[in-house]
């Protein structure tokens, strides 16, 4: 809590920071949007989260023209991530007194967790500026492909869109590492640190597998390229 705590304090003082001078046009191009000068505040549930959108925008903008490089906009000052976590009713108005356009993204995960979040989702649309999207599928992990998984780490998982994807692949590693090792004999701490460790790599290194084919074929609906289109068009990237 304390942790947290200090970044939403950091969040809050750097984005009341004016810009500073620079002699590259292109960092300080202000966002000339509706929203005014304001960077969008792009509001996900965690760090693993931001590596994943990164990376994605990029391999989809290799074949998309239209589509956003989300590190790009960052270093533009268009765009400005913000991890939260706990409860996400808690963060539908946290950033509200700063008058900044908002994205926020949440993991549909499974019931109850699913009504709160499209409860969340609904209270943030209808605030003006702001917009949320909630995955169709449990958790981006699930946008993943099964090769890329493979090729990163050698893990070889079947997984459906409701599945607990980093939960699967952190057993799967660990009884790779101790063949007849009880997975559901360890503490629930340990599973814990293990499918954290997962989702860590999952979200990088597996992502960086992924290709516009791959991608096509695990969100056929074009539901991430959509979350990118909404980001560029709030933040103002292509104006």
């Amino acid at each position: 809590m304390f942790k947290r705590t200090n970044l939403f304090r950091r969040i809050l003082k750097a984005l009341r920071r004016p810009p500073a001078d620079s002699t590259n046009d292109e960092l300080v191009q202000p966002n000339r949007t509706a929203a005014g000068n304001h960077p969008l505040l792009v509001i996900v549930e965690g760090g693993n989260d931001i590596q994943f959108l990164r990376r994605v925008s990029a391999i989809l903008k290799a074949e998309d023209d239209a589509l956003p490089d989300l590190s790009h906009l960052e270093r533009r000052g268009r765009i400005v991530f913000v991890p939260f976590g706990g409860d996400p009713r808690n963060w539908v108005f946290r950033f509200a007194e700063l008058c900044r356009p908002e994205f926020h993204r949440f993991d549909r995960e499974v019931s109850p967790a699913t009504e709160i979040r499209r409860e969340s989702a609904r209270i943030v649309n209808l605030r003006p500026g702001c917009h949320a999207a909630i995955t169709s599928k449990r958790s981006l992990e699930n946008y993943l492909h099964r090769a890329a998984i493979l090729e990163a780490r050698g893990i070889d998982v079947n997984f459906s869109d409701d599945d607990d994807v980093a939960d699967l692949v952190a057993e799967r590693c660990f009884l790779r590492q101790h063949p007849g090792g009880g997975w559901g004999e360890l503490s629930t701490r340990a599973r814990r640190r293990l499918r954290n460790r997962a989702k860590s790599w999952l979200n990088t290194l597996a992502v960086d597998r992924m290709t516009v084919a791959r991608f096509a074929e695990r969100d056929p609906v074009g539901e991430i390229n959509g979350w990118l289109r909404m980001i560029a068009e709030m933040a103002g990237a292509f104006s």
